[in-house]
């Protein structure tokens, strides 16, 4: 196994299943140990070719004793773990935000399509209004989160998945506006009839 640092170790590799080829993941996680480049991080070359299934054998991938095997790689920092761990706990809140997202959506689809009864509507209309408007304060709330979150110039994985999880976000908050512009037109429309029955 040769490194882009330049490092070479010769690993041996066993499977974790007794009776079983060693497979893929058993060689990356081993690599991991050896060099501290973690499996996510790693890019594994053998004969040109780039090694990404990790449930396979490694025969079935052609990597037999004493092959040479490439890694493309590099050691996290401690430091840049760390950040990135912070970015993976704010990718699963945006996600959890997002879920709620759909939901008004769906359910002011519903109401569009006329699947709730005429009076309920005004109050339905009411009560998704005030929803994605605190679904739109959250989003700001974790982008303001992510943008105070300050990286030296070298994390570059952590710069990548900022810059991602900032553009996810900010589109989910464009989401957001086009819900509660159309929530706010259906209000009206009812409003008016309401006011036109009223007459």
């Amino acid at each position: 196994l040769s490194s882009s640092s330049n490092e070479k170790h010769t690993v041996q590799i066993a499977s974790h299943q007794e009776d079983s080829e060693p497979t893929l993941e058993d060689m990356a996680l081993l690599i991991e140990q050896v060099t501290g480049v973690p499996v996510p991080f790693q890019k594994l070359i053998c004969k040109g070719k780039s090694l990404k299934e990790m449930e396979q054998p490694l025969s079935a991938l052609g990597v037999k004793n004493g092959c040479k095997v490439m890694l493309i790689g590099k050691r996290n920092s401690p430091e840049e773990e760390a950040e990135l761990k912070k970015l993976k706990d704010f990718e699963k809140s945006v996600e959890q935000i997002a879920n709620k997202l759909e939901e008004i959506n769906k359910e002011f689809t519903g109401i569009q399509k006329g699947f709730l009864a005429k009076d309920l509507q005004a109050e339905a209309l009411n009560h998704l209004d005030k929803r994605i408007k605190g679904t739109a304060e959250q989003f700001m709330k974790i982008l303001e989160q992510i943008d105070a979150i300050n990286l030296p110039e070298n994390f570059s994985d952590c710069k990548l998945k900022k810059k991602g999880l900032v553009k996810k976000v900010q589109a989910f908050l464009a989401q957001c506006d086009t819900v509660e512009g159309s929530i706010g037109q259906e209000m009206d429309k009812l409003q008016s009839k309401n006011l036109a029955l009223a007459e």
